[in-house]
């Protein structure tokens, strides 16, 4: 007796399914005629990028659920939030680096003539001011970084944080050894 109302069920189910299976078939049907009468008219001819090859090219690195929106925001010059950051983090360390070489043509033009001990001491401490800004500079570009890896999508597109002092020590090397050269004898006018 169970059984019966199971057997019930099941057909009508069947009638269902193929109810809706003739209704997706038909409005399948209706789209397509839509579509060649759209064709006929002339609808399709002169569109834009007609005859051009359509680009398939993924990015392999883009999420799968993240390609439509990313594909409407480059057509629409636009990029992704952690994009625009990635490239201001890369002018920002460009921009540091010009600044140390800045520094390094200052000191040389300083040390090409002889200056009393109040200029030598505006020009330490002008040089330890510089320092100073730097680090700060390398920190604010670390919380950009920080910022890049908690928006970028994927791990692998991360970037590694900066070592401030190795960092700094790349830089205050690169002064002293300038500075240490340009005090050798017969380098400068400087005693």
């Amino acid at each position: 007796m169970a059984e019966k109302p199971l057997d019930e069920e099941i057909k009508i189910a069947a009638q269902k399914a193929r109810k809706l299976a003739r209704y997706m078939s038909s409005t399948e049907d209706l789209v397509e005629r839509q579509i060649e009468k759209a064709r006929q008219r002339g609808d399709f001819d002169n569109l834009k990028g007609a005859g051009k090859p359509v680009s398939l090219e993924e990015n392999p690195f883009e999420p799968a659920e993240l390609r439509m929106a990313f594909k409407i925001l480059k057509d629409n010059d636009f990029a992704p939030y952690w994009i625009e950051l990635g490239k201001e983090i890369d002018n920002d360390v460009s921009r540091f680096w010009k600044e140390v070489e800045h520094f390094k043509q200052y000191t040389k033009i300083f040390y090409q003539d002889r200056h009393s001990p109040s200029a030598n001491e505006r020009y330490e401490k002008k040089k330890a001011y510089f320092y100073f800004e730097q680090r700060l500079t390398l920190e604010k570009i670390n919380k950009k970084i920080l910022n890049y890896n908690l928006h970028c999508p994927t791990f692998r597109l991360g970037r590694g944080s900066l070592i401030i002092d190795d960092e700094m020590y790349r830089v205050i090397s690169q002064v002293e050894k300038l500075i240490a050269e340009l005090q050798e004898p017969g380098k400068s006018r400087q005693p």
